[in-house]
């Protein structure tokens, strides 16, 4: 049997910081090869919104830890509380908004190694 571990170091040299917060991929094949699917851990800052975009080869799950959320998923509106999760189907326009007075703590994955973003617009 295969297995791969990734230790905290590795995982902090594949984050990335965006104005609105920050990606940190924990599998998949921007830090890995061999995967089938995509995992990471994503905050969004209090106040602040991720890019409307979507996803044409995955569905995207979406499990928040902490913090509270405006997830527009299309033409529809849900919010997230701690301890929810969201599936999001392949193609669908998606962003979400932070409405509480913390961070948005969020574990995200796709099944897919190869997830593709597509802005919207």
């Amino acid at each position: 049997m295969e297995f791969e571990v990734r230790r905290g170091e590795q995982t902090g040299a594949a984050r990335k910081n965006e104005v609105w917060g920050s990606l940190t991929w924990l599998a998949g094949s921007n830090v890995s090869t061999g995967d089938t699917l995509t995992l990471g851990r994503v905050v969004i800052r209090r106040g602040q919104s991720n890019p409307r975009h979507a996803h044409s080869n995955c569905c995207e799950a979406l499990y928040l830890l902490s913090g509270r959320l405006r997830h527009t998923v299309g033409t529809e509106e849900v919010i997230l509380e701690p301890g929810d999760t969201l599936i999001v189907p392949p193609g669908v326009f998606h962003n979400a908004e932070t409405i509480g007075e913390e961070d948005a703590d969020m574990i995200v994955a796709y099944d897919s190694a190869q997830r593709d973003f597509i802005p919207e617009g």
